[in-house]
């Protein structure tokens, strides 16, 4: 990989991290927080009046990066680049995201896309673009940016909690691929912080019928939010990222650690009080055994071809 002297200077001094959605929000904490401890970042989003602003901050240290991640050629790009320029990614943060509130009935089929396209499809053309990257160092730690909402689904932010449910299995399932290679995996679960992520949320057209929920659901958000300075999850970050054996999971907030342990609990419940109905669907069969048509019969033989047939 070609990397310029200057760069290779840079990168010799601290870590090198590549996060999406760094223009504001937990992104820029996330940043800021790196290059406080002494790293290099390639900072990505679709706006980058701030990422030059920081760059101009921190001379050398700084990439600034254009990039919308529902465009996997441009993602591929854009850590092409930050590989080019820095020579290693040590650290990729999945941050960016969006959220569209809505109740599932509300949302329109482009609507409903664009949720799953930003959180979910764009984390995945990340990641599947540093990958290779990793693999080839042996080393580097993906950290997947989650939320709350992929604890459980909840009124309003159902298809937000499915882009989310979406990331997580995702990342599972890279995290044993990677792990042979010398790459870790996490998954950060976020409370509430102060970003813009509700001030520039989509809405979709509300619908009569759901009125009353939606009031309830405002009266609850009123009294029960919880929002923390992102400089708090930066922390956090650090902690995890100098960590020998990161977590594959990491809460973020006492709120919602405390929701998490409350719903596993809740679901053990319900798992145990259903455990005989559970049990009773499982009894092992011999393998079935295709039926093939006889040459008498062509091929209708009164059962469907090829389909198979449970022995009595």
């Amino acid at each position: 990989m070609r990397t310029s002297a200057g760069s290779t200077e840079a990168a010799a001094t601290g870590r090198v991290w590549f996060i999406t959605g760094a223009s504001r929000g937990l992104g820029r904490a996330f940043a800021d927080a790196a290059l406080a401890a002494g790293d290099v970042v390639a900072v990505a989003a679709r706006t980058t009046a701030p990422l030059e602003e920081l760059a101009a901050a921190h001379p050398g240290r700084v990439l600034p990066l254009r990039l919308d991640v529902t465009d996997r050629a441009a993602v591929l790009a854009a850590v092409a680049a930050a590989t080019d320029h820095y020579g290693r990614l040590d650290i990729v943060v999945n941050n960016a995201g969006m959220l569209t509130m809505g109740m599932a009935e509300e949302f329109t089929e482009a609507e409903a896309r664009a949720q799953l396209d930003v959180n979910f499809f764009g984390a995945l053309w990340v990641s599947q673009a540093v990958l290779p990257v990793l693999r080839a160092q042996g080393s580097g730690h993906l950290v997947q940016i989650s939320s709350i909402a992929a604890l459980a689904g909840f009124p309003s932010t159902g298809l937000y909690s499915a882009s989310k449910f979406a990331l997580e299995g995702l990342s599972e399932a890279i995290a044993m691929e990677a792990a042979g290679f010398g790459v870790k995996v996490s998954i950060v679960q976020p409370g509430g912080y102060w970003t813009d992520l509700y001030s520039a949320m989509r809405t979709t057209t509300p619908l009569d019928a759901y009125a009353p929920l939606r009031a309830e659901l405002e009266k609850q958000f009123a009294e029960g939010s919880v929002d923390s300075d992102p400089a708090l999850a930066a922390a956090a970050l650090l902690q995890l990222v100098d960590s020998d054996e990161p977590p594959l999971r990491l809460l973020l907030g006492g709120m919602v650690y405390d929701l998490a342990f409350d719903l596993a609990r809740r679901r053990m419940e319900t798992w145990a009080g259903w455990e005989k109905v559970s049990r009773a669907a499982e009894h092992a069969v011999p393998a079935p055994v295709p039926v093939l048509p006889g040459p008498d019969t062509g091929s209708d033989t009164g059962t469907d071809a090829g389909v198979a047939q449970v022995p009595a």
